[in-house]
């Protein structure tokens, strides 16, 4: 993800951000997969540069049309199992859009990406997807 997004810091920011807040959802929530939810958490939004690129927007609907590419590449190099890799970008395919992907997995993530935009101000509200982020949500605001 560094590697990808290079001088990027602000993005990289938000990743990591994401990725702490899903590891504390994870205390919550047993039923989900540590390894695809910091991994789908890390990568979520790998697709923001190349949809800023081909449509001139950072909007939620390209960064998950273009995202999960770029992450199968990058999952595949690190030689991750087909599976994972296809768990993981389904996360990254539909992190804006919940009912989609209905799984524990995709609820942390998205649960940890709303409390992060929500701290940045980026979104004014937002509804809550698992116990865990409403718990660690209450906590932070």
């Amino acid at each position: 993800m560094r590697e990808y997004f290079g001088e990027d810091e602000k993005r990289i920011r938000h990743a990591l951000r994401v990725t702490k807040y899903a590891e504390r959802i994870l205390q919550y929530e047993k039923n989900a997969d540590r390894d695809i939810v910091l991994t789908a958490a890390i990568l979520h939004d790998i697709g923001i540069h190349e949809a800023e690129r081909k449509y001139g927007s950072s909007a939620g609907k390209y960064q998950e049309r273009e995202g999960p590419s770029i992450a199968r590449e990058i999952l595949l190099k690190e030689e991750l199992p087909e599976e994972l890799v296809e768990k993981i970008c389904q996360i990254i395919a539909h992190h804006h859009t919940p009912g989609i992907v209905d799984t524990n997995n995709f609820r942390i993530v998205y649960d940890a990406d709303l409390i992060v935009n929500l701290e940045d101000k980026e979104l004014s509200r937002g509804k809550f997807l698992t116990e865990g982020g409403k718990k660690v949500a209450a906590v932070i605001f």
